[in-house]
């Protein structure tokens, strides 16, 4: 006896009506990503492999020519990139840390503590031009506050008829080659903001369960941050770290607005490079061979602490096979 298969009809109809409209709801986005994001990403990577000046039509085909000029005949690029590298090794987990404590702190239950959290996010939503307009004001060697605040405390040392190592020198910031880049590291600490919103946000989702059960077996609170805090949190500093390294190999705008990569390109970051390259020299073959070498370096540090993660990343849901 054959089975009549009349009414699948109309919900095969009606599932590819509901397939037809996400499609048109997602199109937009589809449109905007073919031609904002993929096309110029293919265009840079067939221009990574020409001599182009972004004006002329006149194209010259180098295959690896720019790839190897980069990495065996430039050595601006190298101090970009060891530049960029030092910076990201400090950066990262030194504001890794001070997002995760400053979570921490004000994830406690006390009065007035949205203003706390709200005074703590607010610099990170400031544009980077502002921002690098006040640290440029800040790290000035002669009437910036923080040198004055050095100079008022070694004053009151001399007062005191302190020895002379009590003294805090005064550094010249971004004016010293030694000292520039670590003035951008200490900058680096004003945006911590966004990260700290998002470990608070960790913090405040932890099972109250396992710090009931903690407290029953007498753990003290260094005991509860090592052995349940901080397991719980893994996936947040997981995602954080990640998004830090991405970060701080993108560094431009306060580099390009304080320094021009000065003084000496200590301050010459992979960005700032790529974009002299690109929009000063008009060299965009050149540029784009910078853009897709960036890229790999990125794709593999995140690759590796993706691979790292199940060394250190604890998921609740997940079970030993």
């Amino acid at each position: 006896m054959a089975v009549s298969t009349k009414p699948s009809a109309p919900i095969s109809r009606l599932r590819r009506r509901e397939a037809l409209d996400g499609l048109l709801f997602a199109a937009p986005w589809l449109l905007g990503f073919l031609i904002f994001t993929l096309g110029p990403m293919l265009a840079s990577l067939g221009l990574s492999a020409a001599k182009w000046d972004g004006i002329t039509p006149n194209i010259e085909w180098v295959g690896l020519g720019n790839y190897l000029e980069l990495l065996t005949g430039d050595p601006i690029f190298r101090k970009a990139m060891q530049n960029t590298v030092f910076y990201a090794l400090f950066s990262v987990p030194l504001a890794t840390g001070v997002a995760l404590g400053l979570a921490i702190l004000l994830n406690q239950k006390v009065r007035g503590i949205a203003l706390f959290r709200t005074v703590f996010y607010l610099p990170s939503i400031v544009s980077g031009v502002a921002t690098s307009m006040l640290w440029l004001w800040l790290f000035n060697p002669s009437f910036g506050l923080i040198n004055h605040v050095l100079r008022s405390i070694n004053h009151v040392f001399l007062m005191l008829h302190l020895p002379g190592w009590f003294q805090f020198p005064e550094p010249g910031w971004l004016t010293n080659e030694s000292t520039a880049i670590w003035a951008f590291i200490l900058m680096s600490l004003w945006g911590v903001g966004n990260g700290m919103l998002i470990y608070l946000a960790g913090l405040q989702n932890m099972p109250e369960q396992l710090y009931e059960a903690a407290d029953l077996d007498g753990a003290s609170i260094p005991v509860k941050f090592r052995h349940v805090t901080l397991p719980m949190l893994t996936p947040t500093i997981f995602y954080n770290l990640i998004m830090a390294i991405i970060g701080s190999f993108q560094v431009f705008t306060s580099s390009y607005i304080m320094t021009q990569g000065g003084p000496n390109n200590a301050t010459l970051f992979y960005v700032l490079y790529l974009y002299r390259k690109a929009f000063e020299q008009f060299k965009m073959g050149y540029a784009s061979a910078m853009a897709w070498i960036l890229f790999v370096v990125v794709l593999a540090l995140t690759l590796i602490v993706i691979r790292s993660s199940a060394a250190w990343v604890y998921y609740e849901g997940e079970r030993a096979s």
